[in-house]
């Protein structure tokens, strides 16, 4: 099991103009399920652009558990060998997924419908994050399940011998319970109907289809159902990996809050689902350009350029939030800097991410001198000058770790965050990255 790092507190302080090109790391979404479905597909699956950070190379590791072969041959660059769906074998060892809802929850979808068992745990924040959301819905097929009281890790799954297809409504809006069934239905006998009446990221029903699977989609009047045909085949594909929206959303917003700045970041997916915190900073007034737009391994990928703009507040509607789900930290920032109000609605899916997000967000403004009030699912942040000089606690918090370094870059004094540790999860280049744009950072003692 994950033992806890030792904490790296950093200060940002307010910086000259930030200048260059950000070439941020591979999407950590579609690297996940690169690994994933090519440890279910017959054959080699090749991966360039992997995200090699520790979220997804717990996932490979857990892929080798599975009985895949894993294996890296270069920067970004991975080969795996499948077993075939249904053909997993059972662990010898715990599965250990660090810090990574997403690894995890998929990859109990993934192993539902095989007649294996295997315990999941995670650190301390994974293991207190609800995983019911997923483990009753896998009911469905089969599996059962053992758990800590509330569905928490560490747990064991069992899946079924004898699967059995279903008809699903996703009652959150979560791509991660959507994509768990999916996976699932992958070895149940049948035609499984998932429907979600947010449309949420579909890198999953993507990616099957490239590995050719059975899939379709039918609209619905408010959402989409999903059809998905058992006893699949899949078939090695070979994957691409654009650049991360998620992490771009950092050395984007840190431009447009630093006078004089103007950072480009190439390669970018722009996949629809996935742009809501692009299309609310147009709305607040950014100066944001993108270029060279084209497709690579079905998904739309666009070169950025974001320069320094003078933000307005704005009201984000609830229906916008499964497209930027992982970007309200650094919106937040932007919003802390725009002139007037900003309200979010539709927040509820942020009490359950890698922290209470809400809440880390809420006390980090505060802490900062931000005017910001919060509800059970929105938030409003009055936006205009942020003196900063406060201590922002991340509950191992990637995202709030890096959005309020960012907010320290263009407040008046500096900002500081109690961990970067936990950072490598997602974004291990973050810092130096950062650093090579201009940014003014310096290690604190703890």
């Amino acid at each position: 099991m994950n033992t806890a790092p030792i904490a790296r507190p950093l200060a940002a302080r307010r910086t000259g103009s930030l200048r260059g090109a950000a070439q941020v790391p591979g999407d950590k979404s579609i690297s996940h399920r690169a690994l994933i479905l090519g440890a279910l597909a017959v054959g080699e699956t090749r991966i360039s652009g992997l995200l090699e950070a520790e979220d997804v190379l717990n996932t490979a590791k857990v892929m080798r558990q599975f009985g895949a072969t894993v294996t890296r041959e270069d920067a970004g660059l991975w080969r795996v060998w499948g077993t075939g769906v249904g053909g997993w074998a059972a662990p010898a060892e715990e599965l250990d997924f660090g810090n990574s809802g997403t690894g995890s929850r998929l990859v109990m979808g993934a192993m539902a419908t095989t007649p294996i068992t295997a315990t999941f745990t995670g650190d301390a924040s994974l293991r207190s994050r609800p995983m019911k959301r997923v483990l009753e819905p896998l009911e469905k097929f089969g599996a059962t399940w053992d758990a800590r009281e509330g569905g928490l890790m560490p747990l064991q799954l069992h899946g079924t011998s004898r699967p059995i297809c279903i008809d699903y409504d996703v009652q959150v809006a979560s791509a991660q319970v959507k994509s768990a069934l999916l996976l699932a239905s992958l070895n149940a006998p049948g035609r499984t109907r998932i429907s979600q009446s947010a449309l949420t990221r579909d890198h999953t029903e993507k990616m099957l289809k490239a590995f050719g699977a059975d899939i379709s989609v039918e609209p619905l009047a408010r959402g989409e159902a999903i059809y998905m045909m058992g006893e699949a085949e899949l078939k090695p594909c070979p994957v691409d990996v654009p650049r991360d929206p998620s992490s771009a959303a950092f050395p984007l917003v840190a431009a447009l809050i630093t006078p004089g700045s103007e950072v480009s970041i190439p390669g970018v997916l722009l996949n629809e689902r996935r742009i809501g915190l692009l299309l609310t900073l147009q709305e607040m007034g950014a100066d944001i350009g993108i270029a060279n737009v084209r497709e690579s391994g079905g998904e739309k990928v666009g070169d950025l350029l974001a320069r320094y703009s003078s933000l307005k507040g704005v009201d984000v509607p609830p229906e916008r939030a499964p497209a930027m789900i992982d970007e309200y930290p650094i919106l937040a920032v932007a919003a802390a800097f725009a002139d007037g109000r900003t309200t979010m609605h539709g927040l509820d899916e942020l009490r359950v991410k890698e922290s209470d997000r809400l809440s880390a967000i809420v006390n980090g403004l505060k802490a900062n001198g931000v005017r910001v009030t919060e509800a059970a699912d929105n938030m409003t942040v009055e936006g205009g000058k942020v003196p900063g000089g406060g201590r922002v606690t991340t509950h191992m918090d990637h995202r709030i770790a890096m959005s309020f370094l960012v907010m320290g870059l263009a407040s008046d004094e500096s900002v500081t965050v109690d961990d970067t540790s936990m950072i490598a999860t997602s974004f291990p280049e973050f810092e130096n990255l950062m650093r090579d744009l201009g940014a003014d950072f310096l290690r604190v003692n703890a």
